[in-house]
Order: structure tokens, then C-alpha cells, then sequence
């Protein structure tokens, strides 16, 4: 079985990065908040061999931090985040993985042993979901492709987490937890290892 890695990363523009975090410590500021998120986000892939396959917002960058011959780049592509996942995760499915995780960039409590451990929970569950504070998840994880968890999920509420389980339930789909982290998407988020180098 091979495990993989799926990134959804926005382009690292002024203005369309952390607009929520813009909104109180301004552009500048929430652009460079997101550079180091996305540092620390290579860094928990850095030193696997897992399989890494960055989905990118607008367009693929050839030079930038993601390198490695283990990455491959992508962009996504769909009209809501729900679509733009499940392409993705239908993609990386095709080509023989078996148990596959999405992550963002969003998250600095996330750890490579939270990674391992999401791929160790999909050898005996279907499923299984980082929880983030806010109601959404920070990861994404399935051992097989179940395209409803995309379909018809209240997307940027806190209802996010609860509906994706109600809707695995449903289905009879087990699902492993992770521990509840936060999601860095205003200025109460930022860990003080960020705000210290805004």
C-alpha cells in the first residue's frame, strides 16, 4: 500500500492570502504570516517519502519552496473547495494510492507525527478528520474514495466537521478523530513563533 499526501496552498499574493488576518494587521503583514505557515507546512513533509501533491489556487510555481522528488504539483480546479478536494483526491486515488490525506497551510500545531498517525488510523478506518476550534477540519484523511464527504458540506462555517461526520455515518463509514487543533485564520490565531517575525 502507498500512502499519500495531498497540500492545498494559495499563491502567495498581497491581498487574496489571509484576508481575515489582513483585516487587523493589514496585507503586508497577513502575506508574510502566510509564507511562514507554508514553510512550516514543507518542513512536516520535508524528511518523508510519502508522496506530496501540491494543488495550487491560481497557478503551478516551478520555483518556489516546494521541491523535492517526491512532489508533484497540480492546480486545482472546481467551483467550491468541496469539488476542488474531491478532484484532487479522485486524482491521487487513480494512480494506485491507498490511503491518501489532504492538508492546507493553515495549521502550525500540526505535526509529521499527526501525519503518521493519520496514515496508521486509515489502515482500520474508512475516514478520519482533524478537527479544527473553529468547526472546520485542519485534515482530511480516506482509505478508500468516498465522494459524498464533498458533496453538500456547509463550506467556511463551523458546521463543516459535524456535517462531513453525520454524512460518513450515514453512509456507514468508520472514522477515526485526531486531536482538535487551531487553524490560523485571525490575528488571535497566530502563534507567537509568527507574530514575533511580523
Amino acid at each position: 500500500m502507498q500512502d499519500a499526501i495531498i497540500i492545498f496552498v494559495r499563491n502567495a499574493t498581497a491581498g487574496k492570502v489571509k484576508t481575515r488576518l489582513a483585516a487587523t494587521i493589514g496585507h503586508r503583514k497577513a502575506l508574510t504570516a502566510y509564507k511562514l505557515l507554508i514553510e512550516h507546512t514543507y518542513q512536516l513533509i520535508a524528511h518523508i517519502d510519502t508522496p506530496v501533491y501540491v494543488y495550487y489556487s491560481e497557478l503551478v510555481e516551478e520555483e518556489d519552496i516546494w521541491q523535492g522528488d517526491h512532489i508533484v504539483k497540480h492546480l486545482q480546479w472546481g467551483d467550491d473547495l468541496g469539488r476542488r478536494m474531491k478532484h484532487a483526491f479522485r486524482d491521487v486515488f487513480s494512480i494506485g494510492h491507498d490511503r491518501v490525506i489532504i492538508i492546507g497551510s493553515d495549521c502550525y500545531e500540526l505535526t509529521t507525527e499527526m501525519l503518521m498517525s493519520a496514515f496508521l488510523a486509515l489502515r482500520h478506518h474508512d475516514a478520519v478528520i482533524g478537527p479544527a476550534t473553529d468547526g472546520g477540519y485542519y485534515l482530511l484523511g480516506l482509505s478508500k474514495f468516498i465522494p459524498d464527504v464533498f458533496d453538500d458540506i456547509p463550506w467556511s462555517t463551523d458546521e463543516v466537521t459535524q456535517t462531513t461526520i453525520a454524512t460518513l455515518q450515514r453512509a456507514q463509514h468508520s472514522c477515526s478523530m485526531l486531536p482538535m487543533l487551531t487553524d490560523v485564520d485571525e490575528e488571535k490565531d497566530l502563534p507567537a513563533a509568527i507574530a514575533r517575525q511580523l
